[in-house]
């Protein structure tokens, strides 16, 4: 998912979400259940109650985006919590997307560095 920009941020939307719901509706359940703001470039991943489907919300310089995966025969590792809203970095949601439970896989932590020897 290269499409987004560095500083993109992702929300998990916990719950079920009705996937009947296209982007008005999820932009309003951004706005009413996250207290967010749907035109930020943020990231908003929604899913049904069978962890089956995952669709992500984001506004791309001059409308909406609304991308959907659904798994023919697997679920998603969607995280339980009593939280609205669980943030996410952008790998985390790689490791989601790809099966993994981003709660419990850890990756090598980053480096930064200012000054080469």
């Amino acid at each position: 998912m290269t499409l987004f920009g560095p500083g993109a941020k992702v929300y998990l939307v916990l719950g079920a979400t009705d996937m009947r719901k296209g982007i008005d509706g999820l932009s309003l359940l951004v706005a009413d259940r996250v207290d967010g703001d749907a035109f930020s470039g943020h990231l908003f991943v929604f899913c049904n109650r069978g962890h089956s489907t995952i669709k992500v919300l984001y506004w791309d310089n001059n409308g909406f985006c609304l991308w959907q995966k659904r798994l023919e025969r697997h679920r998603f590792n969607w995280p339980g919590s009593p939280q609205a809203v669980l943030e996410l970095t952008r790998r985390e949601l790689s490791w989601l997307l790809e099966g993994l439970d981003p709660l419990r896989v850890r990756g090598h932590p980053g480096l930064r560095y200012s000054t080469l020897l």
